[in-house]
Formats: C-alpha cells, sequence, structure tokens
C-alpha cells in the first residue's frame, strides 16, 4: 500500500513562483507515494480543489504581516486534512514560520517531518526575534532537512547548527515547460526581429529588492555592446524601477509573460540578467530555466547562495563580485564580444542543467532520499 506525503506549502500550482514549481513536480513525480497539498488560498477563498488528480487545500488567509499569510482556523484545517488522509511523511516548504508550531502539535509522533529548506528569513530586526524560537522548534524536532544546494548548509544559516540530518536536493526546472514547441521558432525568430541590431539580455522574476534589478538597470551605462535590457514579470517595486529606467530606449519593461511566451524569450535571448543580491535567493529556478535553454548568465557572488553552485563561474557563464556593476557590464560585453564564448557557454549551461537540474533529477534524488526515511 502506498504511503502517503502530505505537502504544507505557502501556496501551489497555479499560483506562481519557484517553490510552487517545486512542489508541484515533487507531487506529480514521486509516483511511489499519495499526495496531498494544503496551502493559503492567494485569492484569499477557502476552497478544495484537484490539480492533476491531486486534492489541494487552500486555506483563506485572515490577515498577511510582513508577507507571512496567517488564518486563525489553519489548526483545525490542517487536523482535518491530517485525519482524512494518515499521512506518514510530511514536506514542509520553507520559510512559512505560521504553520511551524502548528503542524508540530498537529502531525502525528509518527509522521516524518522533512523541513524542505527553500530560503532563510533574511529579516532580522525584532520580528525575526519573534520567530526565531519557533523557527528552532522546527528545526530541532524536524526528521530531515533538505537543503537546496550544498553551499546553503553554510554557518549563516539556522540550518548549520543542525547540519548533521541535512541531505541536499537541489531544485529543478520542469523541461516540458521549455522544450520547444510547434510554432516556437518563428515566435523566436520575430522576437529578434523586433529588437534587429541587438543582443538580448532577459530578466525574468518578481520585481522584488532582493532580486537586484536596480542593479541589472545601474549597469546599462557601462555596457559598450548594442544590447537591449529585456525586464519580463512584475511587483511591488515596478513602478519605482520604470522611474530608475525613464528615458532609457535600452531597457523594456514586458510586464507578465505567459509560459509560452517566456520559452521564447528564453531561447531568443543571449543573456540573462541574473542580478541577485542576497542570501534569499538561495536557489533560482528561473535561472536553471534559462540555462536550459541556453541563455547565458552573468550572476554576482551570494555568499551561502545556491546561485553559484547553479551557475559556475568560467564555465557555465560569468560571475562577478556583489554588487560591482561596472564588472557586470564588462563581463556581459566580454560574452557578447567572443562568439566562441558564447556558444561554450551556451552549450556547458545546457548541459549542467540536463545533467544536474531537471524536474526528473530531482525526483530521482528525493525517492532515494524518502526510500531511506
Amino acid at each position: 500500500m502506498k504511503k502517503t506525503i502530505i505537502h504544507i506549502s505557502k501556496y501551489y500550482y497555479p499560483d506562481e513562483g519557484g517553490i510552487e514549481t517545486v512542489a508541484k513536480y515533487l507531487v506529480e513525480g514521486l509516483m511511489d507515494y499519495n499526495h496531498v497539498v494544503i496551502c493559503f488560498a492567494k485569492n484569499g477563498r477557502t476552497c478544495i480543489n484537484e490539480v492533476n488528480g491531486t486534492k489541494v487545500y487552500r486555506i483563506s488567509p485572515t490577515l498577511n504581516i510582513a508577507s507571512q499569510d496567517i488564518c486563525f482556523s489553519y489548526w483545525k484545517e490542517l487536523q482535518n486534512v491530517v485525519q482524512l488522509y494518515s499521512p506518514e511523511i510530511a514536506i514542509i516548504h520553507c520559510p512559512n514560520p505560521f504553520v511551524y508550531p502548528i503542524a508540530n502539535r498537529v502531525l502525528p509522533n509518527d509522521c516524518k517531518k522533512i523541513l524542505l529548506w527553500h530560503s532563510d528569513i533574511l529579516t532580522k530586526g525584532w520580528l525575526y526575534k519573534m520567530i526565531k524560537p519557533i523557527e528552532n522548534e522546527a528545526l530541532r524536532k524536524s526528521d530531515l532537512i533538505l537543503a537546496t544546494s550544498p553551499n546553503y548548509i553554510d554557518p549563516s544559516s539556522p540550518i548549520f547548527k543542525y547540519r548533521d540530518k541535512v541531505k541536499v536536493l537541489q531544485n529543478g526546472m520542469i523541461v516540458s515547460d521549455f522544450d520547444l514547441r510547434k510554432g516556437d521558432k518563428e515566435r523566436i525568430e520575430d522576437i529578434k526581429q523586433k529588437y534587429k541590431g541587438s543582443k538580448l539580455i532577459l530578466f525574468v522574476g518578481r520585481h522584488i529588492p532582493y532580486k537586484g534589478i536596480d542593479q541589472l538597470i545601474a549597469a546599462e551605462k557601462y555596457i559598450k555592446s548594442n544590447v537591449k535590457i529585456l525586464i519580463a514579470g512584475r511587483g511591488p517595486e515596478t513602478n519605482k524601477l520604470k522611474q530608475l529606467a525613464a528615458n532609457n530606449k535600452r531597457i523594456e519593461f514586458l510586464g507578465k509573460v505567459s509560459c509560452n511566451d517566456l520559452r521564447c524569450y528564453y531561447h531568443a535571448a543571449d543573456i540573462f540578467g541574473f542580478a541577485s543580491i542576497t542570501k534569499q535567493e538561495a536557489f533560482g529556478v528561473a535561472l536553471a530555466e534559462a540555462m536550459y535553454c541556453k541563455c547565458v548568465p552573468v550572476t554576482f557572488h551570494i555568499e551561502g547562495s545556491g546561485v553559484n553552485w547553479v551557475n559556475l563561474k568560467g564555465v557555465t557563464g560569468e560571475e562577478v563580485a556583489l554588487y560591482d556593476t561596472k564588472a557586470y557590464a564588462e563581463a556581459i560585453d566580454k560574452i557578447l564580444t567572443t562568439p566562441e564564448l558564447l556558444n561554450q557557454y551556451a552549450e556547458a549551461s545546457h548541459k549542467r542543467i540536463c545533467d544536474h537540474f531537471t524536474d526528473a533529477e530531482s525526483v530521482k534524488v528525493a525517492q532515494k532520499i524518502f526510500a531511506e526515511l
């Protein structure tokens, strides 16, 4: 009889994001298990639905404090799901500190508690002082902690203290979403023709501070090559970033891009401007997606982040010192003015993702880890 895994996540597909992507392919890829998901409802409405055959319980938040959803009835909702499905394994996608004490008290003692540590909480003010004891309890009571890269098992991370029960489960990108489909070659050519004469630098992600989009914009003035910087996505920083790039004809904001269009932009672009600046960028699923599509990455060095494990300096792309926007621009120019290097990095990027960072590779590692529980 199959064991049941309960996935406790902040959100779940079709909500978008790196954590949501990982949760989905684990649910759909670990076929030796039954699965159930409980998460917050992004649209604010409590409901139960099915996603590709898996029951998803979406709980309406009562309020949101510092990007953390809170629901006064969450204890009862989780209790109901646990009683209904009797899970043997719980995967708690972190950070999600509100649910930690509830999960520790509601999940039965014989249920293996796994913390999938997507990122540290980097806010170190009064709020984190309140959260830290809750976080420590969750780490202490967990049976296993999964880091998304070896780099993240770092003295600066709360998981370092518990490193004896930490294993690495690398993130992956969903290959089927980024393999070319019928009509894609024509769409890619349309994109290239629209910006004919310019090399394309692409950014993809939420417009939030740690993504470093302001650093990419600041680097633009140092780039000597004829380029167009395309910024996809949106977020709370969008208007501020548009003001920062006002009247700059080399920078264009694309807004929210559909998955089908995103695939074509990745394949059309020459450089992936992945300018994240803090450990909050623990891995970078978008980075893996771009590299799979042979879009060459330029990244900053972020101590303790998996970004520099995915993109290997001088092998798959370039990496420069944090906040050095001039060096960032020079790295872009170095690649764009050396076609052989561009091609070499593009092929190496694709191979690295295929070898290590696809959904199938991640699921394969997860299967081995869970079999040993």
